[in-house]
């Protein structure tokens, strides 16, 4: 059993080690046109929100991507789509993949080196204020998403 609290322990501090490049606090900048029409600006949301960074040649993301479709239906989600293709390319792997998700497309990485994003998975909550209320960088579960989405909104 102690081996076990020892193992979760080494992994919950591994996971906030490779976090800590991702802001704290007020959320940085957030606007861009969505892959699918419109525009998005995070400053301009009202209630708490899922800012994920993904990319289709990332396999964790690819076991993510089911469980933040799911969460977008029912919370607020955007996504930035880090170094993942033409625009064309982009939409393909949306539709054969069957993911409904905003999507804002870096092909540059500037919008991830902007949010000091080190890897992708990384997911981070906005609270109702505009400020970064939780981050991960990694696998995250779609109910710990859930949690921390209901947490930021209370």
């Amino acid at each position: 059993m102690l081996q076990i609290g020892v193992l979760l322990a080494v992994f919950f501090a591994i996971q906030a080690w490779r976090a800590q490049t991702l802001p704290d606090g007020p959320a940085p900048a957030l606007a861009g046109s969505l892959l699918s029409g419109g525009e998005f600006d995070l400053a301009a949301a009202e209630k708490p929100l899922l800012v994920h960074f993904w990319a289709t040649w990332c396999p964790v993301c690819k076991l993510e991507e089911g469980s933040i479709d799911a969460l977008a239906r029912d919370y607020p989600v955007v996504t930035v789509a880090l170094q993942s293709g033409a625009s064309d390319e982009l939409r393909a792997y949306l539709r054969d993949k069957g993911l409904g998700f905003l999507v804002i497309e870096d092909a540059d990485g500037e919008l991830s080196r902007a949010w000091g994003v080190s890897g992708v998975p990384a997911s981070l909550i906005i609270d109702r204020d505009g400020r970064v209320a939780f981050r991960e960088i990694g696998y995250t579960s779609g109910m710990g998403l859930r949690i921390r989405l209901w947490l930021a909104g209370r």
